[in-house]
């Protein structure tokens, strides 16, 4: 599992007459996806691996001899560091919003 996010590149000017506000959604689909797409796709691999830790256990559960225990018991652990990985950013974000949103304009 790989929770590493690449920079991602954003434009240096936004010029007026495109139409395009900062912050709308066609700069970010513009820029690769940006913040969104990183944040799907770390998303997705922290699902994969608590699927793949789900996997081995049930073949372990069934006996099957090509799985290690050893194996299985990393697996879980990989998924449960990323799922609490997850849940920090998103209690973050939470907190982001509701900061920005208290703020006085």
């Amino acid at each position: 599992m790989d929770l590493k996010l690449t920079p991602v590149s954003m434009p240096t000017t936004i010029r007026p007459s495109t139409g395009v506000r900062p912050g709308a959604s066609a700069s970010v689909a513009g820029a690769g996806g940006g913040f969104a797409g990183a944040l799907k796709s770390a998303l997705g691999s922290v699902s994969a691996a608590q699927n793949e830790a789900t996997r081995l256990q049930q073949e372990v559960q069934m006996e099957n001899p090509k799985v290690s225990l050893e194996e299985t018991m990393v697996a879980i652990q990989k998924a449960q560091i990323g799922f609490q990985a997850t849940l920090h950013v998103r209690n973050r974000m939470v907190q982001a919003y509701t900061d920005i949103m208290n703020m006085q304009v």
